[in-house]
């Protein structure tokens, strides 16, 4: 089946569960992708399992990657996605639908600015 959702509904579908996250209290932008955290500073993985699960995820996997934290998981409307999120603050940096059939990724990069939500 050919994926019909115009450009406008996908952009729409990521801007919808990036303001979901912030219900987390995650921010779902964050001035850069690249993680500097202090190791010491980080938060455990499963904060963050814990957190994706309330709002009906199914974690795969939580690995570090380039010092940041890379999620693989099913979301609560069944697809395969990936996210990277900044491991001090859980911060949302990059965030990715998988596309099974046509193995394509509908890629979303936040914006350069930062919306903070308070916890």
């Amino acid at each position: 089946m050919k994926n019909v959702l115009p450009r406008s509904a996908k952009l729409v579908i990521a801007l919808a569960f990036a303001i979901s996250l912030s219900v987390l209290g995650v921010s779902a932008f964050a001035d850069d992708d690249d993680c500097r955290d202090p190791v010491a500073k980080w938060q455990a993985r499963e904060t963050l399992k814990k957190r994706l699960e309330a709002h009906g995820w199914r974690v795969r996997r939580i690995r570090i990657d380039d010092r940041c934290y890379e999620v693989r998981a099913i979301d609560d409307q069944g697809r395969r996605v990936e996210a990277r999120y900044a491991p001090a603050t859980l911060k949302l940096l990059e965030f990715e639908v998988e596309d099974e059939e046509h193995e394509q990724r509908e890629h979303h990069q936040p914006h350069s600015h930062s919306h903070s939500h308070s916890r």
